[in-house]
């Protein structure tokens, strides 16, 4: 069996994928309709680009089409239009780029614990002793357990920190030195380091809203590597103000881009990065091998990796 992929990669990702042992026929989409391609191919490979938040609305009469699968390159599917989902088979790249994104939080929490960028020196007279912050015996929340958030707590436990966690399932965490906690006010009111690590839905749209700040250390430092939508930034802007929050280091927003002149770009306690804690181009190639793998599952007649549910829209 041969199947044809219609890709929104570039050429040379996708000519890594022509190499697959089945030899599938991938050819790319157009620019401005990724999703016409139903109609000709059997799996479509899709990326969050800007081209997204311009599908048409209600669903296209063509779609799902021919397809019998539907690839997001991305580990959150938010990006793209409900009825995409409407596809026989839907799975995501959950887990490709968490370690980088975990990478990025770290780094995160050791600018704001230490401060070196305060305690440099540029002439004789400043030399003297400056205090420095820890992380070692600090309390790191992390809120949402997938591939992210375990790889954010697994460094936490390593650098001596204590990890406490909240998770929609409720199920155990499995990470040895991580503790469960029951909500996400206890883990407001406990953590040095708040990471968002969760998915977006409906429900947690403006988890991080005036009320969960006001549970908050008024030390803490608030680090969201999620989405945009799950956090009021009203409401953050206001907790800063107040100096009810410390710091907060932003790679998501809604919108993105922000507006011109929006205050979070030059907020003194708000590090704004844009969106690029997944490293992604030094990740394509965990990409590849996962969505090959994939394709070696299907055509097994097995289940390929991270299927979205519909319900859960994750």
């Amino acid at each position: 069996m041969s199947l044809v992929i219609a890709s929104q990669l570039d050429p040379a990702f996708n000519d890594g994928l022509a190499q697959h042992p089945s030899r599938p026929v991938v050819v790319g989409v157009a620019d401005d309709e990724p999703w016409t391609a139903a109609n000709d191919a059997d799996v479509l490979l899709v990326v969050p680009s800007p081209t997204w938040r311009r599908r048409p609305s209600p669903r296209p009469h063509l779609w799902p089409g021919r397809l019998k699968w539907v690839y997001c390159g991305s580990a959150g599917v938010d990006f793209y239009p409900e009825w995409l989902l409407d596809a026989p088979l839907v799975t995501c790249g959950r887990g490709v780029a968490s370690e980088e994104i975990a990478d990025y939080v770290i780094a995160a929490i050791y600018a704001q614990a230490k401060g070196l960028e305060a305690a440099t020196i540029h002439a004789r007279e400043d030399w003297g002793p400056r205090p420095l912050g820890q992380v070692w015996g600090t309390t790191i929340g992390v809120v949402g357990l997938g591939a992210i958030g375990s790889a954010v707590a697994r460094r936490g436990v390593a650098l001596g920190a204590n990890v406490i966690a909240v998770r929609r399932s409720g199920l155990p965490a499995g990470l040895a030195g991580v503790e469960l906690v029951g909500s996400t006010a206890e883990l407001a009111a406990r953590a040095n380091h708040i990471v968002l690590a969760l998915p977006a839905t409906a429900e947690t749209r403006h988890l991080v809203d005036a009320e969960f700040l006001s549970r908050v250390r008024p030390d803490a430092h608030l680090i969201n590597v999620a989405r945009g939508s799950v956090v009021d930034q009203e409401a953050l802007l206001h907790a800063l103000d107040e100096d009810r929050l410390a710091f907060a280091t932003l790679d998501v927003t809604e919108p993105e881009p922000l507006p011109e002149g929006h205050r979070l770009y030059t907020h003194p306690k708000v590090r704004l990065t844009p969106h690029i804690s997944s490293n992604y181009q030094r990740v394509r190639h965990r990409l590849l091998a996962k969505v090959q793998d994939d394709i070696s599952r299907y055509l097994r007649g097995e289940q390929p990796s991270d299927v979205v549910d519909r319900i859960r829209g994750y």
